[in-house]
């Protein structure tokens, strides 16, 4: 009733007359003068708060001041007018993003004056300190508004703040958990783009902290504060160095590790425990905390200096998950695009893995284990066929399915960047001398023969062989001489496939078996090599493409198909006459001519890719043959050289090459069907109903179009060349590749020579250690024969003066006994015998 009173009191006026709220509110002002009774200023601070969200502007005006002096002087002497005048203070600051523009502003204003003393902002970190709940909470609240208004500011007065950042990592070992997940969530805000608050934090013990309480909340299992607590050690770790180096240091990343099942300290040629590889993933707050831990388990894994075990067991950690697990398929894709570019540590055609598929119709509860294989093998599988071989998707293409097949290419294609890994992988494919060319998944997804109706999982796993396959051949001259040599086995056959090296998923059905050319009899054909393989699937390609009756959906995948074969045909030849010639030879002239006959308004991808691929065939033709630059220059002139720049100029402006980045290169399939002929444009499909789940293609990758945007202008001036002249990029370009080929054998043997004088440095560092160490322990034995030696000098000279002292001794004796004779008394026997004695030796010396 106290209390009613002096509001009453308060809100009246003199006269009793209700006053405004503009009066009221200055009144209520006044009342938060020191000089007024402390339970007057309670009352005060309480209806402020009642009037503060309807009237912020005047409360803000006419008291914020008087606010700031309760909570200097009163805060901590009373807890309820502490946890009132906060909670005030946070109705005016706060800031709400979908309010109006002034309301935004008058937040900000109001959280400009509140920081314009830096004794409110140390007087807020003491509070922090403070054992009443409501007060340690309302102060944690305060300071989060405050982070989300003027960071920056704030950051610079923590650390100034002397209590501040151990209050603040006490408040993580609050039994109170509001109190502490509010810590972790001020945390979060704190440390943002501060790498000296992110250090203290560290020092001050914030990730055991942290991880202390992930670990008391079920790890993964865990809800929203799992998520919180690993939010914030994100950021504590991401761009920090020196964070990431102490945190490597510590004992904590085998508990980041254990948080998804994987072990630390796992064998190499040991597989995966089940626990981990097969877990449920039902709750989708699982998905989103194991999401934090892929990310933060890749921070560990990128190394600085050479990799070490704790890097090469992150590293297999997310090779596990992305390509022997099942996890959800958007975690898959995450940790293989974060496994660190440089693969050399982690041989992935040494490391053994396990993958599982579901059994079908069980809903994903019941699991079988495939056969053991390299991780090379299931990565390279994962590709081609997709996730679990495409039980679960069936001929769906998902936009996570595919973009997890991507992220496989990328893997990929960092591990064969070494030529001597590509050349190998290629030389796999070459038959030896009196046995048939082998067969792997890679070749006989290259070569399956395209026959509509097309297949669209057929499609997909040769489109996917292309950019594999190119990803062998680019910048590699040796690897190109290699690929011309393979010659596949025309009786390919499902079996032939499953007898290979590569691992085939049990379940994954048998490929549909490749007509045999060969069953010809004497009249058979020779065997194609595999460019004149892809030269002809190129030309049924095309020719398949233009029938007036084929439905939208199947154009667009024989357009797909395309693009497939003519990216890698174009970095084949790139820089390599002998293909040039082989393809040309094979008839390809003709096949490239009539898509850039095709009018531009129905599609620029085809008719710029074929100019293209017609430029480099112009470019590097500089080998002796049937097709010769003389040949193809008529062509070009007849084309046009203007058009034929043209096209390739709007090929760069396709909505689906502009579209590629380097860390995604699948696009959304338009949800609306798309017309043959108003061309392949990736169309708006905006206002359209989304189907229930999205689908997903691919055109180009990242390194096509990088090598595109690098040459295309090259073959734009070399198709306006002089077939008799040698161009700039080209004319020595066999020479060139010579010898780049020469120098990179020079710097492959340095390398190696370098290498074997290292270990020798090592050797003779180790003789040398040991040397030293021969060396210290003689010094010491010198020092102790020295020590030794002085010592018996010394045990010497005390026998020396003990002789001396006893011969004295022996002579007072004897001359004592001398005056015992003279004077009569009697001396025994044996002490005559031994003067006798004595004087004997003594006349003898």
């Amino acid at each position: 009733m106290d209390f009613f009173s002096q509001i009453n009191v308060a809100l009246r006026g003199p006269t009793g007359q209700p006053q405004s709220a503009t009066d009221t509110i200055a009144r209520l002002a006044d009342r938060l003068s020191p000089s007024t009774l402390l339970a007057d200023r309670r009352a005060a601070v309480l209806a402020l708060k009642g009037l503060a969200r309807d009237w912020k502007t005047d409360v803000g005006e006419r008291a914020l001041p008087g606010l700031l002096d309760v909570l200097q002087n009163d805060a901590e002497v009373d807890a309820d007018i502490g946890k009132a005048v906060l909670e005030t203070l946070i109705i005016l600051c706060e800031v709400d993003e979908a309010a109006p523009v002034a309301a935004r502003e008058l937040g900000y204003k109001h959280t400009d004056v509140v920081l314009a003393d830096e004794k409110v902002a140390q007087k807020l970190f003491s509070l922090m300190g403070d054992h009443t709940f409501y007060l340690r909470y309302s102060a944690l609240q305060f300071l989060s508004t405050l982070l989300q208004n003027r960071r920056h500011l704030v950051q610079a007065y923590f650390l100034k703040a002397p209590v501040g950042v151990t209050s603040l990592i006490a408040l993580l070992e609050d039994k109170r958990e509001i109190i502490r997940n509010e810590a972790i969530f001020t945390i979060q805000s704190l440390v943002s783009q501060s790498p000296e608050i992110q250090k203290i934090m560290a020092f001050e013990g914030a990730f055991e902290k942290l991880f202390k309480i992930i670990v008391n909340e079920q790890g993964v299992e865990g809800g929203v504060v799992v998520q919180d607590a690993l939010t914030c050690i994100d950021g504590l770790l991401r761009f920090n160095q020196s964070n990431q180096s102490y945190f490597r240091g510590s004992s904590l990343p085998p508990v980041l590790l254990s948080l998804i099942g994987f072990p630390s300290s796992l064998p190499f040629d040991t597989p995966a425990p089940q626990q981990f590889a097969l877990q449920l993933w039902d709750v989708p707050q699982k998905r989103a905390n194991a999401s934090l831990v892929v990310g933060l388990i890749a921070l560990v894994a990128r190394h600085a200096g050479p990799p070490d075990v704790l890097s090469i067991t992150c590293t297999r950690c997310l090779v596990e998950i992305g390509i022997a697990s099942n996890f959800p398929t958007s975690i898959k894709a995450q940790a293989l695009r974060l496994i660190p570019s440089n693969l050399s540590a982690l041989p992935l055609a040494e490391l053994v893995v396990t993958p599982y598929v579901p059994v079908p119709d069980t809903n994903g509860e019941e699991w079988d284990r495939l056969e053991p294989a390299s991780a090379l093998d299931a990565c390279v599988e994962l590709v081609l066929h997709g996730e679990y071989n495409g039980i679960i998707d069936g001929e769906r293409r998902t936009k996570e399915g595919m973009e997890l097949r991507g992220a496989a290419v990328a893997v990929f294609q960092n591990f064969v960047q070494k030529e001597e890994i590509s050349e190998a992988i290629v030389q796999a494919m070459v038959a030896q001398p009196g046995s048939q060319a082998p067969v792997t998944p890679l070749l006989y997804a290259l070569t399956t023969v395209p026959v509509s109706p097309l297949n669209i999982l057929s499609v997909t796993s040769t489109h996917f062989a292309t950019l594999l396959f190119a990803h062998l051949l680019r910048f590699s001259p040796r690897a190109k001489i290699l690929a011309r040599s393979i010659v596949p086995n025309s009786g390919t056959s499902a079996q032939g496939q499953m007898n290979s090296s590569f691992f085939v998923p049990a379940d994954g059905g048998p490929p549909p078996a490749v007509p045999d050319a060969g069953d010809g009899g004497e009249d058979a054909d020779p065997p194609q090599t595999l460019l004149q393989i892809l030269s002809e699937h190129l030309s049924l390609a095309f020719l398949a493409r233009g029938r007036a009756d084929l439905p939208d959906r199947e154009a667009r995948e024989w357009d797909r198909l395309c693009v497939g074969y003519l990216c890698l045909l174009i970095q084949w030849l790139w820089e390599d006459p002998p293909a040039v010639r082989e393809f040309l030879e094979a008839g390809a002239l003709g096949v490239l001519v009539e898509p850039i006959n095709q009018s531009a308004e129905e599609d620029a991808v085809i008719p710029g890719l074929c100019a293209f691929l017609l430029g480099v065939c112009y470019e590097f033709n500089r080998e002796p043959g049937e097709v010769t630059r003389a040949t193809i220059h008529p062509i070009l002139t007849r084309l046009g050289i203007d058009m034929l720049a043209g096209r390739i100029t709007h090929l760069r402006d396709d909505d689906r090459f502009k579209a590629i980045g380097p860390d995604n290169f699948v696009l959304p399939y338009p949800s609306a069907p798309v017309s043959h002929h108003q061309g392949l444009q990736a169309p708006a499909s905006a206002g359209l109903p989304k189907p229930e789940v999205e689908e997903g293609e691919i055109w180009f990758d990242w390194a096509f179009v990088d090598f595109w945007k690098s040459n295309y202008y090259t073959i734009q001036k070399g198709i306006a060349v002089d077939p008799n002249s040698l161009s700039s990029a080209a004319g020595q370009g066999a020479e060139s590749a010579m010898l780049i080929a020469s120098l990179k054998d020079v710097i492959r043997n340095q390398a190696a020579e370098i290498e074997k004088l290292q270990t020798q440095i090592k050797s003779l560092s180790t003789a040398s250690d040991e040397i030293e160490a021969l060396r210290a322990q003689i010094n010491s034995l010198t020092e102790q024969v020295a020590s030794a030696e002085e010592k018996r000098r010394d045990v010497e000279k005390e026998q020396e003066d003990l002789l001396v002292l006893l011969d004295e001794l022996n002579s007072k004796r004897r001359r004592d006994k001398a005056r015992m004779r003279e004077a009569g008394l009697e001396v025994s026997e044996d002490e005559a015998e031994e003067d006798e004695e004595e004087d004997e030796e003594r006349a003898d010396d």
